[in-house]
């Protein structure tokens, strides 16, 4: 097999006063999609289905991620989760929950064998 990374785009949101870092990630996830339209799997012949989407996710307490609400957001494709720590809880003067800040990194690889 092939298989080769051909893009990367990268996201970052936020949750501002439930901590949620689920929700702070598929801002993030959002915020990398919604500024883009590649038909990247066109292009090379493929179907959208056949896509290797890997989303790398930063937060500070990754076991706290839902990753199948993250999985929910992508139309097609073959999706995989990969929680890290990383992002950003900024603390509240008011001594309430963080800010929670998500960034993501979505790499999409395609099995380009016999492909020309």
């Amino acid at each position: 097999m092939a298989v080769k990374r051909l893009l990367t785009e990268f996201g970052m949101g936020s949750s501002l006063r439930r901590q949620d870092y689920t929700e702070a990630a598929t801002r993030a996830v959002k915020d990398a999609l919604w500024h883009n339209s590649i038909n990247l799997a066109e292009l090379y012949g493929k179907d959208k289905s056949e896509m290797q989407i890997t989303v790398e996710v930063g937060v500070q307490d990754p076991e706290k991620l839902d990753a199948e609400k993250i999985v929910e957001i992508f139309p097609y494709g073959q999706i995989t989760i990969v929680p890290r720590k990383g992002g950003l809880d900024v603390p509240r003067d008011d001594g309430g929950n963080p800010t929670v800040i998500a960034n993501v990194a979505i790499s999409v690889a395609l099995d380009l064998e016999g492909v020309e």
